[in-house]
């Protein structure tokens, strides 16, 4: 008869097998292609000592290819739970060295058990992805699990944050689960997501074309706008989802952590010389976000995407916060399709989880065009109005310069929800520029005039002088106040300290129709 010792030792040899993963050559194959192991990553995303592994001992079921002979420790994915700056998460990382990281049926399995103890203890949940897709070798069942954890992803979605990380492959119905969580990170050069992958594209059309150029980070960071981060390495991009996790909320019942800020009295003389008074010079709005939030420290989201809208996390007075600001020096700061796009799901995002909203406001307009028209910019420009409307957290815009038109109504306008609206004194709040509004009310006039040019200067003055300024606005309780712009930092502080107690429904509903 065995005594508990030799039982503990064989426990203890079980447990070293599950963590070799798929052995020392698979290992060092994972090393040669510059990316790290699953358990190296947990090791690096998590607070040393924290993680505790759960389910290291399942094992699939199949027996169909030879499968009834096929090991695979762990199931080809490390699953548990730990902490970053000693806050509860919950992680599955997909092994590579295990069946390519597949996912089969007791794999799915895995994630779904962490899925569910992420949604019952109220924490994040983080996915480190590197999976050639479904386990073939079982066939429809691999396809059923997918199906398991995208229920999941969506019916836990806007209750905890679930961050997907791309380390390595993620093709076609693996990418999905990503696409409906929050946020995506990727590493440069290793990490690629397609839902079709080259050679089936060349076999069916004819288009040749590297899995880099099809799914690449570049790729998805600034054409398709599916990844929100990326990172030249595995640490870096880790690091950096750290950092993200630092601006969250454990759950939608609570708020943002809270750090310990300097104090300041919010006056910053900077400001003054960073937005020219001319509507038509362009600047970097980044220089005026950096100037308001807490150090500087502006944590951007989807940077090379739909540059013209800058969305993004910072912090006021230790207090996080999601900023929304037109980027001047990008498309005129206007608004089109994947801007539109961009902003709504990061507003929704952040209302979600409690986080309060500032719109930093310099808009001409949603940007005209025949493409921009035909491709729906009425439908997705709908978004924004509809994520606004919908929000419910504080909710506080600043107009740095120009609010014309319909743009002007959507960035958070009183009219559509907003609970505080600043204004510095070049701001210009009209239903269209005066240049524009001169030439249509003025027409006749100044084509009559002896001096047309001359007449057209004096109108624009005129319209500008009665209409395209922040206190006929104020005037009409559409802008709260109007601010010296070195005083935005201060009247940010108050106002967010003030709506901190801020408690708004809307209407008994099953959901929203969002026009997607």
């Amino acid at each position: 008869m065995s005594t508990l010792y030799e039982k503990i030792d064989d426990l203890m040899d079980r447990k070293r097998k599950v963590e070799l993963g798929g052995g020392d050559d698979r290992i060092d194959a994972q090393h040669n292609s510059g990316k790290l192991t699953a358990r190296e990553r947990i090791d690096l995303l998590l607070d040393e000592d924290t993680f505790v592994e759960l389910n290291p001992f399942i094992q699939h079921r199949a027996t169909n290819f030879g499968m009834d002979k096929i090991e695979a420790p762990g199931e080809g994915v490390v699953t548990g739970y730990g902490k970053i700056d000693g806050r509860p998460v919950y992680v599955f990382s997909q092994d590579f060295t295990v069946f390519g990281g597949a996912l089969g049926e007791m794999h799915a399995l895995k994630i779904a058990r962490i899925m569910d103890l992420a949604a019952k203890n109220g924490a994040p949940v983080i996915g480190l992805n590197d999976s050639g897709g479904a386990r073939i070798q079982e066939g429809v069942v691999s396809l059923d699990g997918y199906g398991d954890i995208f229920y999941r992803n969506s019916i836990y979605s806007g209750v905890i944050p679930q961050i997907s990380v791309i380390l390595g492959p993620c093709a076609g119905g693996a990418v999905y689960s990503p696409a409906i969580t929050d946020f995506i990170f990727m590493v440069e050069k290793t990490s690629k997501m397609f839902i079709t992958g080259p050679k089936v594209i060349e076999a069916v059309t004819g288009e040749k074309i590297s899995a880099e150029n099809l799914g690449g980070a570049k790729v998805h960071s600034s054409i398709s706008g599916v990844a929100h981060f990326t990172a030249e390495s595995e640490p870096e991009v880790l690091d950096e989802v750290r950092k993200l996790m630092s601006y969250l909320p454990q759950n939608n019942m609570e708020k943002p952590p809270v750090l310990e800020a300097e104090k300041d009295d919010g006056w910053n003389n900077d400001l003054i010389d960073l937005v020219p008074i001319e509507g038509t010079k362009v600047y970097d709005v980044l220089k005026v976000i950096e100037q308001v939030v807490d150090d500087g420290d502006f944590f951007q989201v989807q940077a090379n995407y739909a540059k013209n809208i800058v969305v993004g996390f910072g912090r006021i007075d230790g207090h996080s916060v999601g900023i929304i600001a037109n980027q001047p020096k990008v498309m005129a700061g206007g608004l089109d399709i994947n801007s539109s796009d961009k902003l709504s799901r990061f507003i929704r995002f952040c209302d979600s989880f409690n986080i309060p909203l500032i719109t930093f406001e310099d808009v001409t307009g949603f940007f005209p065009g025949i493409n921009q028209e035909h491709g729906g910019i009425i439908r997705h420009g709908a978004k924004i109005l509809y994520a606004y409307s919908e929000a419910t957290v504080p909710k506080i815009t600043v107009i740095l310069r120009k609010a014309f038109g319909g743009a002007y109504v959507a960035l958070n306008s009183k009219a559509i929800g907003a609970d505080m609206v600043y204004a510095w004194p070049n701001a210009e709040v009209a239903v269209m520029g005066p240049e524009g509004a001169a030439n249509i009310i003025f027409a006749k006039e100044i084509e009559q005039s002896e001096d047309p040019v001359a007449t057209r200067a004096q109108k624009i003055a005129e319209y500008r002088e009665k209409f395209s300024n922040p206190y006929v606005a104020a005037s009409r309780g559409m802008v709260d106040d109007v601010i010296d712009p070195r005083e935005t930092r201060k009247k940010l502080k108050e106002s967010l300290e003030m709506l901190r107690t801020k408690k708004e429904t809307r209407p008994a509903k099953k959901h929203g129709n969002i026009p997607l």
